[in-house]
Parts: structure tokens; C-alpha cells; sequence
């Protein structure tokens, strides 16, 4: 059902399983640990999200042709999806964030115009719920179907000729009245290794995007290679003696900034954690980081029981739990939650 039919709580483990998934049908390894990440942020997300995907695993089982498991739901909404390159894929999805942005300002200086405009009653207040509400998810859809329903009816008496021009030119740009929801997408080795620098740099640009690293700890799509968020000991391609050098810890060096939305998270030792660091992350005006335990068959598991070993990951002490929110400073708390 669309989200606003439902009378659940979206927000919690439960009800968000009432929204379809907009991520079918993957051609991922069977107990592939990354593909219910993405499966559950298009739940939440999926009517308005642009993903922007680095090249690896989740873009041979996101889109290569001929077949993309990315689907919309009953009124034809779903993820915008594209591949970048390898080394560039925060860039890609920081450039897409840009020009929403943009167009999103000459949008609302489009509506502001009309508001002036404008003659028939209750058009001002139409239009200025919007412009309150345009940087707010469900603002802004609430929002956008009223200022639709007003550009689109058939054209009658209009107070000028300008009126009338300014109501087409919205409605050639009404696909940008809901705030979309823009991702980056991508495993270890494009964030911790090949892409790192890049993703740092868009990080550290304060901008609102939000990044999903599917953290497997090898290079999966080439055969599990070690990568730099490979941990000691580990036995991986190239180290076949078990790796000598630690674990980089990514978050850590995203939390330094102090205005990065940061979390670790696993599916399989706790929903309601990923969950909250979910919708934390998106709900965030700036940029954010989730950094998802996935289980991959370069393993060598029994990948009928990928969850489990998330599970044991986290109950080990291996993989540490945690958020840090940089709007609780501002609440004079602790940005830093230690979950598990």
C-alpha cells in the first residue's frame, strides 16, 4: 500500500514490511548479504530515492543489462538508478544532489512568482504550504499534490498571461516538488580503498546525501580480494598467510568531522538498530554514512545462514553497533550512541 494509506507506524521494524519493495528479483548470490540493505532503504524510500552506484556487486545485481530488479510501485514512482564509475561514485551522486538543488531553487522561485501573481482564493495559501514543507519528505508530498492539482486543471480565467506561464513552468518541473531522496551506493572497496578520497571530499562538503556501504570486507566482485576494510588475520586473495594490517576504521574518520551523520549497523543482530539508523540517516539535513556487516559468499559461510553470522559478528564484539547524530549536540547530549 502507498504510505499514506497505511495506519502504521513506517518508521519501526513491522510496519515498514507493509511498504513494497522497490528491489526485485536481484541476480545476487544466493544469502547475499548486501541485497536486503538496499531491499529495505527502497521501502522506506524507494517513490523518491536517486541512487548514484559504484561499480562492484551492487551494480551487477542492481542493473546490468539486460535486466534491473529496480522496480516502481502502483502509480509508476521508484528509484532513479545509476552506475558510475568505480573511483568516482560520491562525486557522481554529489553532482546529482547539485543540480537537484539547484532546480529545485528555480522551482521555488517559480512559485513565489505565481504566488504574486495569483487572483483565485486559497492560491497563495496552496502554494506557500509547499515552499514551507519543500525541504521536508512528507511536507513536501502533501504539499505537492495540492500545488499539482492547481497547475495541471485545465486552463480558465487567469489573472495574467504571466499567471498562466508560471503554471506551465511548474508543471514542466512538478517531478521536482516532492524532496527526493538521494544515495550513494557501494561497497568496501570503492569507500575504503579506490573511492575514498572522493567520498571524503563529499562528506566533508556538508551537503544532504546519504551513503550505504555494503561492507563485506573484501573486493567481492573480483573474488575477494583483501581491501583496507579487511581485518587482521583475515585469509582473503593476496593474503593468503592471513592479512598483517588492521581493519581502517571508516567511521571513525567520518565521525572527526563532527557534522557527519554516522552509523555501523547489522541486519541480522538488529533491525530495530538499522532501523533507527536508517531513517535517522535520511531525516538528516546533511551527509551521512551507514556502514552495513554483509555477509559474502568470499567468506566461504554457509550463506543459508548469512544473517546468523551477522548475528555473531556483533554478539562477538567483532562489529560494534553505534550512531552518532550531530543534531544531539545541538541538544546540548551526546551525539555518540553505543548500541550494542
Amino acid at each position: 500500500l502507498p504510505e499514506e494509506n497505511l495506519s502504521v507506524n513506517t518508521s519501526t521494524v513491522k510496519g515498514s514490511q507493509f511498504l513494497p519493495p522497490l528491489f526485485e528479483f536481484s541476480g545476487a548470490c544466493a544469502g547475499c548479504g548486501e541485497t536486503p540493505y538496499i531491499k529495505l532503504v527502497t521501502q522506506l524510500y524507494g517513490d523518491r530515492m536517486i541512487v548514484a552506484n559504484a561499480t562492484g556487486c551492487s551494480s551487477i545485481y542492481g542493473g546490468s543489462a539486460p535486466a534491473c530488479p529496480y522496480t516502481v510501485n502502483a502509480r509508476g514512482e521508484g528509484p532513479a538508478w545509476a552506475n558510475s564509475l568505480f573511483e568516482d561514485n560520491a562525486e557522481f551522486g554529489f553532482g546529482m544532489n547539485l543540480a537537484l538543488k539547484q532546480r529545485r531553487e528555480k522551482l521555488a522561485q517559480l512559485v513565489k512568482e505565481l504566488q504574486g501573481e495569483t487572483c483565485t482564493e486559497g492560491t497563495s495559501d496552496v502554494l506557500q504550504e509547499w515552499l514551507d514543507n519543500m525541504d521536508d519528505a512528507k511536507g513536501s508530498k502533501r504539499a505537492a499534490a495540492k500545488v499539482k492539482e492547481l497547475v495541471f486543471k485545465p486552463a480558465g480565467h487567469e489573472c495574467s498571461s504571466k499567471a498562466a506561464e508560471l503554471k506551465k513552468q511548474i508543471a514542466e518541473m512538478a517531478d521536482l516538488l516532492v524532496k527526493k531522496s538521494v544515495w550513494i551506493f557501494g561497497g568496501d572497496g570503492w569507500a575504503y580503498d579506490i573511492g575514498y578520497g572522493g567520498l571524503d571530499h563529499v562528506l566533508a562538503m556538508g551537503e544532504d546525501v546519504n551513503v550505504l556501504v555494503l561492507d563485506t570486507e573484501v573486493y567481492s566482485n573480483t573474488g575477494g580480494q583483501s581491501s583496507k576494510a579487511t581485518p587482521t588475520g583475515s585469509v582473503a586473495k593476496f593474503a593468503a598467510a592471513g592479512k598483517r594490517t588492521g581493519k581502517k576504521d571508516l567511521g571513525m574518520m567520518a565521525m572527526s568531522y563532527g557534522y557527519v551523520y554516522v552509523a555501523k549497523v547489522s541486519m541480522g543482530a538488529s533491525q530495530a538498530q538499522l532501523m533507527k539508523a536508517i531513517t535517522e540517516a535520511e531525516a538528516y539535513k546533511g551527509p551521512s554514512v551507514i556502514i552495513a556487516y554483509s555477509p559474502c559468499i568470499n567468506h566461504g559461510i554457509n550463506m543459508g545462514k548469512s544473517q546468523a553470522e551477522a548475528k555473531k559478528a556483533v554478539e562477538s564484539g567483532y562489529w560494534p553497533l553505534y550512531r552518532y547524530n550531530p543534531d544531539l549536540a545541538l541538544e546540548g547530549k551526546n551525539p555518540f550512541i553505543l548500541d550494542s
